[in-house]
């Protein structure tokens, strides 16, 4: 905060609150924010409802409940006093933030990930624990869809998704935060919402599934095929394949995030299908799904020791079929760290 001029950093909703003080704000129309000043304590304003909640460390910030005929954004700007250049969390509502303008009309804002991200995307040694785990979990629920455990023929994308969210809770996590479920050309779309579509035979199937374990995401995606898939299909996905794998080796300490784009990028480019990967290669992952470093053109940060992130290449052709393949990795002294290890080759189901 000192070196970025900042005064005051403004806590809210979003993953920086709990990384700090362990207590994740509900998105509620009553405030929570913790007032964190460059040169004085931390305090978490919080509705007295809620203060119920908080896991109290005194060392680490006061608590300020607020009663239902207060103000709590005069609460907040009484602590942010004269202080005026403020870092506000990149997702607090806009209704607060307009109403702290109001009340510190001198105040210069910025985004609070300016400050939190450069720390938040160095993974220490327990974080790193915490998301091998959750990958392990995230795998299993993988290595179920290989074995043919979760019946798809038959059945509506929507009721596997269901089925998919039963199955990572089942292996560990607290919650399940997304799982798509695309079928036949509904895979050509990158984040289909899973519909009444009856799955069929003979067609792809694209799963991209995770959750939250001890406080930290999960996040994989796999294809398999409902029958014996034609060659074209195949020889699409073996591009996809080596696209992946040279993603990952790519990712050694130093490399730019853009590079790891690149390498992915370079083999689906070279085979002719360049058009056809829409995205970026991968996004951070920890507390959040998406988190910084983005693997994106233009992103030049370099790789550092406890760095994780996706690699994720994908081709989609429109009315016909579409394929992704994910894991997640975390750059190491050591080299590329795959936490993901269900097979990553084209699966045939006859389920």
């Amino acid at each position: 905060m000192a070196a970025q001029g900042v005064d005051a950093l403004l806590l809210s909703l979003g993953a920086d609150l709990p990384w700090l003080t362990g207590y994740e704000a509900m998105p509620l129309e009553r405030l929570t924010m913790l007032v964190l000043p460059v040169d004085g304590e931390a305090t978490l304003v919080i509705p007295r409802l809620e203060a119920a909640r908080v896991v109290q460390d005194p060392d680490a910030f006061a608590l300020r409940p607020w009663g239902e005929l207060e103000s709590p954004v005069d609460v907040v700007a009484d602590l942010v006093g004269a202080r005026t250049n403020l870092a506000i969390s990149d997702r607090s509502w806009a209704t607060f933030l307009l109403d702290l303008q109001k009340s510190l009309p001198k105040a210069h804002w910025q985004q609070a990930s300016r400050v939190t991200s450069p720390i938040r995307v160095v993974k220490d040694d327990a974080e790193i624990a915490a998301l091998i785990a959750a990958s392990a979990a995230i795998d299993r629920v993988a290595a179920q869809l290989h074995a043919g455990d979760i019946k798809l023929i038959g059945r509506t994308e929507a009721d596997v998704s269901a089925e998919f969210g039963h199955r990572i809770v089942a292996e560990g996590h607290e919650k399940t935060n997304f799982a798509i479920v695309a079928s036949g050309p509904n895979a050509a779309s990158c984040h289909h919402h899973a519909s009444d579509r009856v799955i069929q035979a003979n067609e792809v199937v694209l799963c991209d599934f995770g959750g939250t374990m001890a406080g930290y995401c999960s996040d994989i995606t796999r294809c398999v095929y409902t029958g014996e898939p034609p060659a074209e299909f195949t020889d699409l996905y073996s591009i996809l394949v080596a696209s992946n794998a040279a993603g990952v080796a790519s990712g050694t300490l130093g490399t730019p995030c853009q590079e790891v784009d690149r390498a992915s990028r370079k083999v689906i480019a070279d085979a002719g299908y360049g058009d056809y990967f829409i995205h970026r290669t991968g996004h951070g992952i920890g507390m959040e799904e998406h988190e910084d470093p983005y693997m994106v053109e233009g992103n030049v940060t370099p790789l550092a020791h406890g760095h994780a992130y996706s690699v994720e290449p994908g081709m989609y052709f429109d009315g016909k079929w579409g394929m992704r393949l994910e894991d997640i990795v975390i750059a190491t002294n050591e080299g590329p760290m795959l936490l993901n290890h269900t097979k990553r080759e084209l699966v045939v189901v006859e389920a």
